[in-house]
């Protein structure tokens, strides 16, 4: 990590009150985006090879919205640890681990993440957008929803971590008051984006068979969640 004074952290950029320590990309920072764009490949429309006649090109294309929902939950962690990488510039032990942890779950967590999409699609089409199992019972719904439910809470406790290992070495940062209520606050909401997760998991584990495959609602609380906390903690980042 480059080491800053008060006089360069002044000459630094300022993003949302942040002052971007990490404007030089790590090898580890470096390494994860590589791992995040191959986990896209995860996720092509179609598997193995390009459709073979005009039907297959059309159902490939009905996979479009599952492939899009995909896409942007990954860009979602992937966003949220270039920020942070580009908050901090961390590249210590302690990132390294963090963020080969987040490779590790991100490249297992595609293939149920794929399922889980479609099968909303599905539901929401009446069938136009293709699932991806052939045959499945309730109890197994429920089973993927533990496993994707599993892989979600993992990749926000690790992003929380970051924050915290951040918020650790706030003094060698030289975070000031501003900075270091951000990285506590972003330590919490991921913690409680988390939280979701773990909900749904006691959701596919808990309820009636017929009742598991239902267990995705749990997340829709994320947009009533997520909104308070941010206008809760905007208010007290302006006291």
């Amino acid at each position: 990590m480059r080491q800053h004074s008060e006089e360069t952290l002044a000459e630094l950029p300022s993003v949302q009150g942040f002052r971007q320590r990490g404007l030089d990309m790590t090898r580890v920072e470096a390494f994860t985006d590589a791992a995040f764009a191959f986990s896209l490949t995860l996720l092509v429309i179609s598997f193995d090879e390009l459709p073979g006649t005009f039907a297959e090109f059309i159902e490939a294309l009905k996979r479009i919205p599952t492939f899009a929902a995909c896409f942007a939950q990954i860009a979602i962690f992937w966003y949220a640890h270039h920020r942070w990488s580009r908050r901090y510039g961390l590249d210590d032990l302690t990132t390294a681990l963090l963020s080969l942890t987040l490779v590790f779950v991100t490249l297992i967590f595609v293939f149920p993440l794929r399922i889980i999409f479609s099968a909303m699609f599905a539901w929401m089409t009446q069938g136009w957008v293709p699932f991806e199992l052939a045959d499945f019972s309730p109890s197994e719904m429920g089973t993927i929803f533990v496993i994707y439910g599993a892989g979600f809470t993992a990749m926000c406790a690790v992003i929380s971590g970051l924050y915290w290992h951040a918020g650790r070495r706030a003094d060698q940062l030289i975070l000031n008051v501003e900075e270091l209520f951000i990285t506590r606050s972003e330590t919490q909401a991921w913690l409680l984006m988390g939280s979701v997760g773990l909900l749904s998991i006691a959701w596919a584990t808990l309820a009636p068979s017929g009742l598991k495959p239902f267990a995705g609602f749990a997340y829709s609380l994320l947009a009533v969640i997520m909104p308070a906390f941010g206008a809760i903690k905007g208010r007290q980042f302006q006291r």
